[in-house]
């Protein structure tokens, strides 16, 4: 689930939720792509290496690197993607 919080012509600020169990499969699209983990636990794929990040992490992943994401239990992101996400706006 994804929600736009807020949006400029250089950036974008979102919520995520993925229920445990659920993932983004692998893709990389042009945007710089920065995160934090409100609350829960993610298994993250950058550039194919995977680390687990809990409640308070944060991650950054730049433009063009391929990753993915696999929730290890329910997990609420914020995340920043500049420029932002036309797929995204409402």
């Amino acid at each position: 689930h994804r929600r736009v919080l807020g949006t400029t012509a250089s950036i974008m600020l979102t919520e995520i939720f993925i229920e445990r169990g659920s993932g983004v499969p692998a893709h990389a699209h042009v945007h710089e792509q920065v995160g934090y983990v409100v609350a829960g636990r993610l298994a993250l794929t950058v550039a194919g290496e995977t680390r687990q990040l809990e409640t308070g992490d944060s991650y950054a992943i730049p433009g063009g690197v391929p990753h993915a994401a696999l929730a290890l239990a329910d997990v609420t992101l914020v995340e920043v993607f500049s420029p932002p996400r036309e797929d995204f706006r409402d």
